[in-house]
C-alpha cells in the first residue's frame, strides 16, 4: 500500500480556522442535533467556509458512524455519521476528522454538517 500524500496549507491552498463566537444549531427532524457556542470556522482556499462544532457540543445519540470515509491531503483520514431522523437525506450528514494532520489540529474533536442533508444551521451572533 502506498503512503498517503500529506500537503501543507501556503499561499496556493490556505487554510485558516477561528472561532465562530456565535451561538450555533444544526437541525433535523425538529430536534437539535448540535448546539454550541465554541464553534470554530474553517475556510480552505476559494471553498466556502463550514462550520466545525465540538462534538460534546453534539448529541452523539442522534447520529450512527457509517463506513463511509475519505482523505484530504490537508487534513487527513475523514469518518462520517448519518443521523437517521433525516431519514436518506441525512446519510452521511456529518463529517469529522479524528486524527487531522498537525496543520489543522485544531480540528480534533469537532464534527460539520453538510447543509443540504441537515434542516438548518443557525448561527446567531
Amino acid at each position: 500500500m502506498s503512503e498517503k500524500l500529506i500537503k501543507i496549507p501556503g499561499p496556493d491552498h490556505p487554510i485558516t480556522i477561528e472561532n465562530k463566537r456565535a451561538h450555533v444549531t444544526v437541525s433535523v427532524a425538529g430536534k437539535v442535533i448540535a448546539d454550541t457556542r465554541d464553534a470554530l470556522s474553517l475556510k480552505e482556499a476559494s471553498y466556502p467556509a463550514v462550520i466545525y462544532v465540538p462534538r460534546g457540543d453534539v448529541d452523539m445519540s442522534a447520529l450512527r458512524r457509517t463506513d463511509h470515509a475519505t482523505y484530504c491531503p490537508y487534513k487527513g483520514d475523514c469518518s462520517y455519521y448519518s443521523i437517521p431522523a433525516g431519514g436518506e437525506r441525512s446519510v452521511n450528514a456529518v463529517w469529522t476528522y479524528e486524527n487531522p494532520h498537525a496543520s489543522v489540529s485544531e480540528i480534533k474533536d469537532y464534527m460539520a454538517f453538510y447543509p443540504d442533508r441537515v434542516d438548518a444551521i443557525n448561527i446567531d451572533a
